[in-house]
């Protein structure tokens, strides 16, 4: 009788497996179906922005960051670059786990099958997506900064599993919200782009630094005490991606362990109540579509 409950789980595994298998890879040859230019795209999009957000911030506001740690690089389209498409990874994820149940109600009407497959599809799906565009960027940081990338470029895989983790908590926590409160896909929206701004996307650490310094110095002050507008910045989940990608694919060198120990703990607490939302209220998603 054990043999055969074993066997039972192991056979609904594979399937789950199988499932959640099948369901990635349809996210990833629908994405560009039907487009000229297919995956292209997924380098075009960003490249855009790239040089636009190039021209604003780095040309008219002169925004600079510092020289690569290792590379020496100092250009700022490539920092601005892993900024952009991970920002691209965060925020499409996100909003893709987030659609996820809306997207696919009609499948869930009929078929009974793990739910959580289907953000977690979603989120596999822009991570292959991901996993191209940034080693695009790594390959020309490479060449212009030497073949010492190759020390560092490994650190990307559990830089990668902990930003799918952390998209994943907060895409299903969204994905069971959005059913039953549909406004909150808006008020996610203007979310989106107050973190947008305030994740370092385009803005080096030194600007901020910058701006604290002259908040400091003219006396503003939030409820009687000084503006932590610094730590704010830094405490900032995505700020800190971004930190520990550009450490690896800009700088050559490996993110500082505080920072992998914040990311850590985002990552696993936000997958831990992603997945306390999913089972207390995942049982009345299809009465809710």
């Amino acid at each position: 009788m054990t043999a055969g409950l074993e066997r039972e789980r192991s056979g609904s595994r594979t399937i789950t497996v199988n499932l959640l298998k099948n369901l990635t890879l349809r996210e990833v040859r629908s994405e560009y179906k039907r487009t000229a230019l297919g995956r292209l795209w997924s380098l075009i999009n960003p490249l855009a922005q790239i040089a636009i957000y190039g021209v604003v911030f780095g040309v008219i506001f002169g925004a600079e960051p510092e020289p690569g740690i290792n590379s020496g690089i100092h250009l700022f389209a490539l920092w601005l670059g892993v900024g952009i498409v991970t920002w691209g990874f965060i925020n499409g994820g996100i909003r893709e786990a987030m659609q996820s149940f809306l997207s696919y109600q009609g499948l869930l009407k009929k078929v009974s099958l793990p739910r959580w497959t289907l953000p977690a599809s979603k989120v596999l799906a822009k991570g292959i997506t991901y996993l191209t565009e940034i080693l695009v960027v790594a390959i020309i940081c490479g060449v212009l900064g030497g073949w010492e990338i190759l020390l560092r470029i490994w650190m990307l895989v559990p830089l990668l599993a902990l930003t799918a983790m952390f998209i994943y908590g907060i895409g299903l926590v969204l994905a069971i919200g959005i059913v039953y409160f549909r406004d909150l896909e808006h008020f996610w929206g203007i979310l989106t782009q107050i973190f947008f701004y305030a994740s370092g996307i385009m803005i080096p650490r030194t600007t901020v630094e910058a701006a604290q310094a002259s908040l400091d110095a003219g006396g503003h002050t939030l409820l009687g005490a000084p503006i932590p507008l610094l730590a704010l910045f830094e405490a900032n989940p995505v700020y800190q991606f971004l930190t520990a990608y550009r450490r690896v694919v800009y700088d050559f060198a490996f993110p500082e362990w505080q920072i992998m120990l914040s990311l850590a703990l985002w990552s696993i607490g936000a997958l831990v109540v992603g997945l306390f939302v999913y089972s207390r209220y995942q049982a009345k998603i299809v009465e809710e579509l």
